[in-house]
């Protein structure tokens, strides 16, 4: 199944929480295994994580967590998903390495989409922005220049916006 959320290509925590989203309706990729199947695939982890029914509650526990911090600032259930794993520091025969080590499987993407919010919090947390269309849920990472990106898309949602603006101030 393609993956058929608006908004694709976000680091993987907020690909996550774009995982729910608005299209005529509140829509929900992850409410069975073979939504789970077509996230994971689409983040790239097919060959590191089984879609199961495991996996799945795993997941939903991550993005839970994720939007809590993200939107409530509450990190405790962020931290309850990173229990579940660590970063292993070795020496490897290519030199230093960082390995990941989530001994149940099942934890491995949302442990995965945890670590990966932390690197975002570390490097800019005031770039993690949910779109600004009172009628979007989606979330970016602002990668432009200056910082001010509004809107997760700005052919939809900036768009939209600015349309609006505009038929309002017609006579």
């Amino acid at each position: 199944m393609p993956d058929p959320r608006p908004h694709l290509g976000e680091p993987l925590a907020l690909d996550l929480l774009n995982t729910r989203w608005i299209e005529h309706a509140p829509q929900d990729l992850l409410t069975d295994v073979t939504g789970l199947h077509t996230w994971l695939a689409s983040a790239g982890l097919t060959d590191r994580a089984t879609a199961d029914e495991a996996t799945l509650n795993a997941v939903l526990t991550a993005r839970t967590a994720i939007y809590d911090v993200v939107v409530h600032a509450s990190p405790a259930g962020l931290n309850d998903v990173l229990e579940h794993g660590r970063v292993r520091r070795a020496l490897t025969a290519s030199g230093p390495a960082d390995l990941v080590d989530v001994p149940e499987q099942a934890w491995l993407p949302g442990w995965l989409a945890a670590d990966n919010l932390l690197e975002l919090l570390r490097t800019a947390p005031d770039r993690i922005r949910q779109c600004a269309h009172p009628e979007c849920v989606l979330f970016f990472y602002d990668t432009s220049k200056n910082g001010t990106r509004r809107w997760h898309s700005m052919a939809t949602c900036g768009n939209r916006t600015k349309a609006a603006r505009h038929y309002a101030r017609k006579p």
